[in-house]
């Protein structure tokens, strides 16, 4: 995301639904929700780390991650974390690296029988292509400390996309697609360097230099509102909310 993005002013979510306590539900509906959320927000840094921290070529770093959700789901990970111990993000990291660890000292991997949860997962749109965009930085990972930052970075990155994603969606549905192209070509193109200007943009898009003004700050007030409903969905507390919002998006919500 190019550095005009601009998060501030807006509302903050009124929703408290957590994922993560929902996740705990006796409800398998609202379980099953909450799993599917959690899922779509950690599967690619789990498989980006499995890939960088473990060294395992495409295909097995694939089996990994499937088995890891599945155990998440199947072994109740998520009943078993303490939010006043850590983030979400530093547990599942620590629970990755114990599942590998243990996957690597069995001599014989028995395949799962045909009852065995399946999740979905589709490696080939992004993973493997966010993999060689990012292999300049991977290079220059060597500590245990890199390859944290690097699955918080990579937690991050996907919270943005899945929150973009969304944007794109509710644009559509709201008939502001131009607000929304206006937003990924001005802040979202990487080739920040050469970003068009405001009248560039108004003249491509037949609209006033104002209206661009007005559309990216509609835009960038809605995609800072998903983003920050999006992180409150992943924390399981008010106080992991705020922390996590400070230290990802630079607000203070109260």
């Amino acid at each position: 995301m190019g550095d005009g993005t601009q998060l501030g002013g807006g509302r903050f979510p009124a929703t408290r639904w957590s994922a993560v306590l929902a996740a705990r539900s006796d409800d398998p509906a609202e379980r099953t929700r909450a799993l599917d959320f959690l899922i779509a927000a950690y599967w690619k840094p789990v498989y980006k780390y499995i890939r960088i921290r473990w060294n395992k070529p495409t295909e097995e770093a694939k089996d990994l991650t499937q088995e890891f959700f599945t155990r998440l789901i199947e072994k109740e990970f998520l009943d078993r974390y303490d939010p006043a111990r850590a983030r979400l993000r530093t547990y599942l990291r620590v629970c990755v690296d114990g599942f590998v660890a243990n996957e690597a000292k069995a001599a014989q991997r028995q395949k799962r029988g045909g009852d065995a949860i399946h999740v979905p997962l589709d490696f080939a749109a992004a993973a493997e292509s966010e993999l060689s965009r990012a292999a300049p930085v991977i290079r220059e990972i060597a500590s245990p400390e890199s390859l944290e930052e690097f699955f918080e970075k990579e937690w991050i990155r996907n919270l943005f996309s899945l929150a973009v994603e969304s944007l794109r969606e509710e644009c559509g549905r709201r008939g502001k697609q131009i607000q929304f192209r206006l937003f990924e070509r001005y802040d979202l193109d990487d080739n920040a360097g050469n970003r068009s200007s405001y009248d560039d943009l108004a003249r491509e898009f037949g609209i006033a230099a104002t209206d661009v003004t007005n559309y990216l700050a509609f835009a960038r007030r809605e995609f800072r509102r998903i983003a920050l409903e999006k992180l409150r969905e992943m924390c399981a507390s008010d106080d992991e909310f705020r922390r996590e919002a400070r230290s990802i998006l630079g607000v203070d919500p109260r």
